[in-house]
Formats: structure tokens, sequence, C-alpha cells
């Protein structure tokens, strides 16, 4: 099949981390059979130093005939480090859309979206915005930023020329798109918005066996991913406690990078003894085998407003292996899957009384002969990898269309 015209995908995340793993490079692999592709990616100098990782990455994108180039991310000071990749970032992103012709920018995220922007006004390129979010609400969410501060504002203004200047805006939630028809800015004119859920490749995340656990095996409580931010790990962690009331022999398995020092604090302040968790570093072909050991899994959200927009890859990908989940009402479409598909459990309030219900309810269900193929069926109908590459297909030959 003959290629269609060059499309250059902007992400801050680096594809060497776990998330650009899950949700940048899985779809690039196979959205590069029908069309041509250009991939700059800001890298972090510890996962860059994993010179064997790296290689094979390197070996992959070359094999799917992906451009890749990586770029090195800055974190701190915020404003001069985000600056300057913006800067370099910029010079690569002109020098590739004179010297390949790029004809459409699909940005990842709001750093990204300001070049991909800027290209558009420069070269009238076609600019898709994955907006992944409400990323200025979310640093506020998160403590990061306070909400009448100079950059929460500018990162406000940019999110306005993003969704106003944008071909096609793609959320990642149906709440999150209820929510940007509400702006005032957009009620002249309201985008074209497509809802893309993070999707998960069900191919590598699915369980071992469709059969519920034995019943002498302690219960294994999983938790995946960052502990800090906008996640509230102490309630996971309370959770787990309740759990342990019902079941003594309980455990609990953290899959997590770079956290586990913050990690034992949170185990000591809950008196959770350490000889009954088990905190695992894991790269990311290694996490279906990891998650298939757990009997259900906790994390809780804060229900903020960015969270309207918001979805957790974790929880495609859980489901994916056959894992029921515990999570909290007010984030993006998860009430709606997880309850509708009644593969979990949803807390709507944080009382120690709501939250003991709730475990004994999620400790059932994951007793229940056919949760596993309940689990799958569910993330194959709202995560599958194969529907998201189909639709970000779709987008492209519409804006190559025009």
């Amino acid at each position: 099949m003959e290629k269609h015209r060059l499309v250059l995908f902007i992400t801050y995340d680096g594809i060497l981390e776990p998330l650009g793993q899950s949700q940048v490079l899985q779809y690039l692999l196979n959205l590069a059979h029908d069309h041509k592709i250009i991939l700059i990616s800001y890298e972090k100098a510890n996962d860059w130093a994993n010179a064997i990782e790296r290689q094979l990455l390197i070996r992959k994108l070359r094999e799917a005939h992906i451009l890749w180039m990586p770029l090195r991310y800055h974190k701190s000071p915020t404003v001069p480090a985000t600056s300057f990749d913006l800067f370099v970032g910029f010079w690569l992103c002109v020098y590739l859309t004179i010297c390949y012709r790029v004809e459409i920018v699909h940005a990842r995220s709001y750093v990204p979206a300001i070049l991909a922007v800027t290209l558009k006004a420069l070269f009238r390129v076609r600019f898709i915005f994955d907006m992944r979010g409400f990323w200025a609400d979310e640093k506020v969410d998160a403590g990061q930023w306070h909400q009448g501060s100079w950059l929460y504002a500018t990162a406000k203004w940019f999110e306005k020329m993003f969704l106003t200047k944008a071909d096609v805006v793609v959320s990642l939630t149906h709440a999150g798109v209820e929510e940007i028809k509400k702006f005032p800015y957009v009620q002249q004119r309201v985008p074209r918005v497509e809802v893309i859920p993070t999707c998960t490749n069900l191919e590598l995340f699915h369980p071992q066996n469709l059969f519920v656990r034995k019943s002498d095996q302690h219960f294994t409580l999983g938790y995946v991913g960052t502990v800090s931010g906008w996640y509230l790990f102490e309630p996971a962690l309370q959770s787990f406690l309740l759990l342990k009331e019902i079941d003594s022999r309980s455990r609990l398995l953290i899959l997590n990078r770079g956290e586990h020092d913050f990690i034992h604090t949170c185990l000591m302040k809950q008196g959770i003894p350490i000889d009954q968790v088990e905190i695992r570093s894991v790269a990311y072909q290694q996490m279906p085998l990891e998650m298939n050991r757990m009997d259900a899994a906790v994390f809780f959200i804060k229900p903020a407003f960015s969270k309207r927009a918001s979805a957790a890859t974790k929880l495609g990908e859980l489901l994916g292996c056959g894992v029921p989940c515990l999570s909290n009402d007010g984030i993006g479409d998860m009430t709606q899957i997880i309850e509708g598909e009644g593969v979990g459990v949803i807390l709507r309030e944080f009382t120690a009384e709501s939250q003991r219900m709730a475990i004994q309810q999620l400790a059932q269900i994951a007793r229940q002969p056919n949760i596993r193929a309940r689990c799958v069926a569910a993330a194959r109908r709202h995560f599958s990898l194969d529907d998201g590459v189909k639709a970000y297909h779709r987008i492209y030959q519409s804006l190559q269309n025009k």
C-alpha cells in the first residue's frame, strides 16, 4: 500500500519510559504501516542511559520506518528548562517541516502543541491537538501550580489557542468533551473533537488464564504506577489494611518506578509491615506478567475538574490482564466503565465505612468465576489498541484528503 503524506508526531514524554511505550510507541508502530511518520520525543537522562533498551528501541523504530529524532528533556528550573526544550524543538521542527514537507503535525499534550500551533502559523500544516486532559488544571490539582499564578494563566491562554486553532482535538473522555463545549470561546465554533481513550495493547496485556484463583491462595492486591501528585496513595494503603481484616494473609504488590523511598515512608505511617508488601520496578514488557499476579487492584485519583478529561492508562492494562479494580468517582468515564461492565467498585466518598464496604465488594467480585473473562471483554470494548489506531488513521486520512 502506498503510504500517505508525512506526519510529524511530537511528544514531551520519552519513548523509553513506560508511558511513552504504552501511549505513543504502540500507536505509532501500527500507524506506520500506512503513514510516513517522524517522531520527536524528549528523553530523560536515566532512560537514555539504558543502552540496551535504547538500542532495542532504535532497531524497532528503524524496522517500522519511523524516523526518530530524540531530544534531551530538561526538568528544572521549570520555566527556563521548558523554554530551552521548546527553543531546541522549534528549530528541529522547522528543519524537518521544510526538508520533509510535513503536512500534519500531531502534538501530544500542551508543550508540543506550542510547537505545532507555531508550525501551523508559519507553514499552514494541519494541526492535531491530542490534549490528554486539562493540563494546566492538572498542575493546580497536583499542587504544583497556584490557580492565580501567571504560569496557570499563560497555560490557559495557550489552551484557548490550541482548541480554536486545531483542525482536530482528541480527548481521552466523553466527559472532557462536555466540559470543552462549556468554554465560552468555543460557543461560536465548537472544534472537531474525537474521543480516543488511553488504549491498551491487548496482545501484550492479557491473562495467563481465565480461571479464578484457588481458595487456598492468599489474596494479592495490586497498585500500579505513580504514588504522588494527584494520586491518593494513603487511601489505597488504607484499603489494603481493610482487606487484611477480611483475609489476614493478603499481600500488597506495588509496581512503581522512582518513588520507593516515599512508598516506604507511607507504609511506616500506616503501620503496614514491609514483609506483607512487595515493591517492584519492572520494564514495560514485564508489566503484564506482574499484573497477572494480582487478584484485584486499587488506585484513587483526586476528584478534581481536570480529571474530567483524564483516563488512567493502568485501567485498560489491568482489565486486559483480567484484574478487577477499585477506584473513585469523578474521573473521566471511569465510573460508567467499571460499574457498567461490573469489573470493579467505585468509591464515592472517602469514609472508613465506605472504604470497608468497597473493599469487601471488590474481594467478592474478584472471587467470581467469570471475572477475568468479564474484565478482558470490557477492555476489548473500551480500550482496544486496534480501535484506537483505526481512529487515528481516520483522522489522518480526513486531514490528508482536504
